[in-house]
């Protein structure tokens, strides 16, 4: 066993779950990143983007317009990734809005929702980092030095990922599994 891991993370066109519209992915094995994907993503239906969360990704109806819809980059793009290191679990920070994502899109377009098991680093930071005020990912990459660009679906995806590989470290654990052993987090699957 190992500290191999996918960090995922979705940006939305407005409230609604399921209109995704960028989503990033990042492969680390023994903690480090070893590969990437990224993908901008035609929302389910070209809802109007407010202003406000264009101001907040900075991706507009022009971006996403002509992009593939959600089935498509999932099937061609995400799948395909994944295949690579089958059976890795899954982070991403507060993972309910992003596992919220996967089942609005899967079940919005009638796909059956694949056997992913994930954790959430803003969990593991509120048990890992206690002392902490704030457990967002930007105070979070702050505090570590980390530099990056927030609510970029491929660099939150990373960030996201270094976090729980610096948990790890901290904890002196060398797996996903003891990891989550050691804080006491529960691996939770997309299909419960």
């Amino acid at each position: 066993m190992s500290l191999d891991y996918i960090a995922i993370d979705f940006e939305t066109a407005n409230i609604y779950k399921n209109s995704a519209c960028s989503v990033g992915l990042v492969r680390f094995i023994d903690g480090k990143e070893t590969d990437s994907l990224y993908s901008l993503i035609h929302p389910a239906k070209m809802y109007f983007i407010p202003e406000w969360t264009e101001e907040i990704h900075h991706i507009s109806y022009n971006d996403v317009r002509d992009k593939p819809y959600f089935p498509e980059v999932w099937d061609s793009l995400v799948v395909p990734f994944l295949k690579k290191t089958p059976d890795l679990p899954f982070i991403a920070h507060n993972a309910e809005f992003d596992m919220g994502v996967i089942r609005a899109c899967f079940g919005y377009y009638g796909m059956s929702l694949p056997d992913i098991r994930y954790t959430c680093t803003l969990n593991l930071a509120r048990k890992v980092w206690g002392e902490f005020d704030c457990h967002r990912l930007t105070y979070l990459a702050e505090q570590f030095g980390i530099n990056y660009n927030a609510h970029e679906a491929l660099d939150d995806a990373r960030t996201c990922g270094k976090i729980y590989a610096l948990a790890a470290q901290k904890l002196g654990v060398q797996s996903t599994a003891e990891l989550n052993e050691k804080l006491g987090l529960c691996e939770k699957n997309l299909k419960n």
